[in-house]
């Protein structure tokens, strides 16, 4: 049997109030000092910086707490140390002006190469990479420092900056990285994007509800997803990505072929998203659809520009899940390992399936996880359709704060 389970666009269901007798600091957080900081540095805008390098869903999960912040303290500067390949999340690949539609949320952002670092931890020119990470860190003299990472990478290029206040989670993902923060927050939330709220709402000293996540518009991208639109002639269309962080998380390539081919007889056209490296899944997907599906690739900004535009998504807990959803297109997921009450969609029309005993592992496995096996296309398609039927507030929901 199926635990399917459907949300409307969703806000945090605490009162105003009851965040506020929750973030009570006592017991909460260990504060101490912070609030005279940030009472004594009320008469200026401070400085934040935000750590949080990836991978391509984290940085999604950590976007509606910063976008809160944004909102609540307009006159900040917000910046962001990320790894390169995941800059254009938070700003257009062509050259943008902070606070425009282009770079909406933050003022600069820190590229940190970290992974390209581990494959030669002691080399010279990772030595001086973070050398120079942590003298432009240090330059710009932030007040507060949030690792909405926890891990100890995260917590490492945090401390870089010696930052007035360094705050993160009492509990992070890796343990030792608390040892690197002078505030933590004892978090209380199930969900990822509200536990990065939490932390948040110890920078801002109020609390805070997640937001709509501050996405960029690259404008050559929406040229080309226009010309690609036109092409498809006003068709409406959903986008299906196949790939996942390891095995364990993958339905099997023929199943989503299967419901490509299902929602083809309903007048539907498949989109099957091709990321780096997984240009032979969708490829097999196209196939098993018997070529009633087609395959997209291109740059996050493309990716971004299509789900704008798209029905439905249809895939497992990927970053391409968590960017439909920031975008508030419906999602169908296909959950295993991962448990949704953490990390599924948030605040979009979504249905998740995941059979009751999957159990949470993030144990890398490469043969899909049984649970995961357990989902049939037919369950599937059923749940795609009733997304789709359903009276539509899809392009009036993504104006909604």
């Amino acid at each position: 049997m199926l635990f399917l389970k459907k949300k409307q666009p969703c806000t945090l269901p605490e009162t105003p109030q009851e965040l506020e007798d929750r973030y009570k600091w006592a017991g909460t957080c260990e504060n101490v000092g912070l609030a005279d900081t940030l009472s004594t540095n009320r008469s200026r805008a401070l400085r934040l910086l935000v750590v949080r390098i990836g991978a391509m869903g984290d940085v999604l999960h950590a976007l509606p707490a910063v976008s809160a912040l944004r909102a609540a303290h307009p006159d900040w500067q917000i910046d962001w140390a990320v790894e390169p390949r995941w800059m254009p999340l938070l700003c257009a690949q062509s050259a943008a002006e902070p606070r425009s539609a282009a770079m909406p949320l933050v003022d600069h952002i820190h590229p940190v190469a970290s992974k390209e670092w581990r494959k030669q931890p002691f080399a010279r020119q990772t030595r001086a990479a973070v050398l120079a990470l942590r003298r432009t860190l240090r330059d710009q003299h932030y007040d507060l420092c949030l690792d909405l990472q926890g891990s100890i990478r995260s917590a490492v290029v945090g401390s870089l900056a010696n930052a007035g206040s360094f705050i993160g989670a009492l509990h992070p993902r890796e343990a030792p990285a608390r040892w690197f923060y002078s505030q933590r927050v004892l978090l209380h939330k199930a969900h990822v994007i509200e536990q990065a709220c939490e932390i948040a709402s110890l920078a801002a000293n109020e609390p805070l509800r997640p937001a709509k996540a501050m996405l960029p518009v690259d404008e050559a991208a929406e040229a080309w997803c226009a010309s690609r639109l036109q092409q498809m002639g006003g068709r409406r269309f959903v986008v299906m990505n196949p790939g996942a962080g390891w095995g364990a998380k993958r339905w099997p390539i023929e199943r989503y072929g299967e419901v490509a081919a299902g929602l083809a007889a309903h007048g539907y056209l498949t989109l099957v998203n091709a990321g780096p490296g997984e240009e032979t899944l969708a490829e097999a997907v196209v196939a098993a659809s018997r070529h009633t599906a087609q395959m997209v690739f291109g740059s996050i900004g493309q990716l971004t520009s299509f789900l704008r535009h798209a029905s439905l998504f249809i895939g497992g807990d990927t970053g391409p899940l968590h960017l439909a959803a920031a975008l508030q297109c419906p999602v169908a997921g296909i959950y295993g390992p991962t448990d949704p009450a953490r990390n599924g969609p948030y605040a979009t029309l979504n249905i998740v399936l995941r059979h009751p005993e999957s159990k949470r592992d993030h144990t890398r496995h490469a043969a899909p996880e049984a649970g995961l096996l357990t989902i049939t296309p037919q369950a599937v398609l059923q749940a795609a359709l009733t997304l789709l039927q359903e009276p539509h507030q899809h392009s009036s929901s993504r104006e909604t704060e």
